[in-house]
């Protein structure tokens, strides 16, 4: 028998448990851990409310789940509860898919003031994370400064800019939901420090901004290279997301609210008594190899929010070697060291989708069985073992039954139209399974 620990529930993590369960069937047994009561991490608090479509992934993970030879173990920290250490005297494999939960820092002055969030901050405030569903955006103002490129960008605007009819049948928490309606923001710019031609925006994303009730996009034509150098862009995607742009600058924004693409430009300082207030913006321009260099030209934005989208990093743990600048654990195409291994953003970064997570476990888990052959016997204690030290410890696990307590409860609870209603405190999770 073999015994596998995988840190992390998210997609990364159970496509990781898929591949093992396939490759090794009845001779092994997979623990899916995770520091949360509930599983399914980014599909569950990072994905969008208004994404829907794209949480149905969770259906394949609950067939994950609920096989024989898997177990979910929620309410489980690393670092806390167990070390790696740890897990690596009681499994014959640990794999970390802790993905990347942290804001990377913008490393400029004033992005501790009030009102400057981090996207993970925000994201995990309107789904209900329960690190950050106490946090309170500041709404009351009606300027909003959204930095980044990328899709994370184009969610953030979205919701700031979305009715209460076009968030039904969302799963958008109930104190972020009230929030929006009461908020101010009319006014969006979404800073990004190179032009259209290097947006990590995909079609799908951008296309959603041309469909809002009373906001719309904006952007310049003159941030456009000719329309000829469309031609040469190699990513049918991003010549699409390019074509959406050159499309939404040929029109006028006649609607409420504005979110405003602001090319070209980096924020180089942010400032506010007591509060932000404003962001001091300098254009840029590219250099032969395409990196964005400062003009020198600096003007001034209003903000009453700054939320930074710039990129996530996975945070350190003790017993796991750590690529600092990555923001990863440090590893070679997976492998961090003997019985010890990495997949998804804990692996290669915050980069690709949820999909990209699949062939990500599937190569890894071959790498375990490589290393590993179906059949073999480490001798290791695994599950048995970590069940006799949590309790020893007097840490309370959480098994998938009892996540679906809490999902049916969260359905019990829902608003008109809204598929659930998250229980966004631990606490709050634990007393319903009669944990104290």
């Amino acid at each position: 028998m073999r015994h596998f620990a995988i840190v992390g529930s998210g997609p990364a993590g159970f496509y990781t448990a898929e591949a093992l369960a396939k490759a090794y069937g009845d001779s092994a047994r997979i623990d899916i851990i995770d520091r949360l009561p509930v599983p399914y991490g980014l599909i569950r608090f990072g994905v969008a409310p208004d994404h829907q479509s794209i949480k149905k992934v969770a259906i394949r993970y609950d067939k994950v789940a609920e096989a024989d030879n898997v177990r979910f173990l929620g309410n489980v920290s690393i670092g806390d509860a167990v070390t790696v250490a740890e897990l690596r005297q009681l499994y014959d494999a640990v794999v970390m898919a802790t993905g990347a939960p942290n804001d990377r820092q913008l490393g400029l002055e004033g992005e501790d003031l009030p009102g400057v969030m981090g996207s993970a901050a925000f994201v995990g405030w309107y789904n209900g994370h329960p690190d950050h569903a106490t946090h309170e955006p500041p709404l009351d103002g009606t300027h909003a400064v959204v930095i980044g490129a990328g899709n994370v960008a184009l969610d953030v605007a979205r919701i700031l800019s979305k009715t209460l009819g076009e968030l039904e049948g969302s799963d958008i928490v109930a104190h972020a939901y009230e929030a929006l309606e009461r908020s101010r923001v009319a006014d969006i710019t979404i800073l990004a420090r190179r032009g259209p031609h290097q947006i990590a925006m995909t079609p799908k994303e951008l296309s959603e901004l041309g469909q809002l009730e009373i906001a719309c996009p904006v952007v310049d034509e003159a941030d456009f290279p000719p329309q000829s150098a469309d031609d040469d862009l190699e990513d049918r995607g991003l010549a699409k997301s390019v074509a959406l742009l050159r499309g939404y600058a040929a029109e006028d924004c006649d609607k409420d609210k504005a979110i405003r693409f602001d090319f070209f430009a980096r924020p180089v300082r942010i400032e506010g008594e007591g509060r932000v207030e404003r962001v001091i913006v300098e254009r840029t321009r590219l250099d032969p190899d395409g990196r964005a260099r400062g003009t020198g030209e600096e003007y001034v934005l209003s903000a009453s929010l700054v939320i930074s989208c710039i990129g996530y990093s996975s945070p350190p743990i003790e017993g796991v070697p750590y690529d600092h600048r990555g923001g990863r654990f440090a590893n070679e195409d997976g492998v961090i060291g003997d019985g010890l291994y990495a997949v998804g953003w804990a692996r290669r970064g915050p980069t690709g989708t949820i999909g990209t997570n699949r062939p990500d476990g599937y190569e890894v888990a071959g790498q375990i069985e490589a290393a590993m052959p179906a059949g073999s016997d480490g001798g290791k204690a695994g599950g048995e073992g970590l069940d006799a030290l949590l309790d020893s410890r007097d840490v309370l696990a959480t098994c998938f039954d009892d996540w679906r307590k809490i999902e049916a409860a969260e359905e019990a609870a829902a608003r008109a139209g809204s598929p659930r209603e998250k229980m966004v405190s631990t606490s709050e999770m634990l007393r319903l399974l009669g944990h104290k």
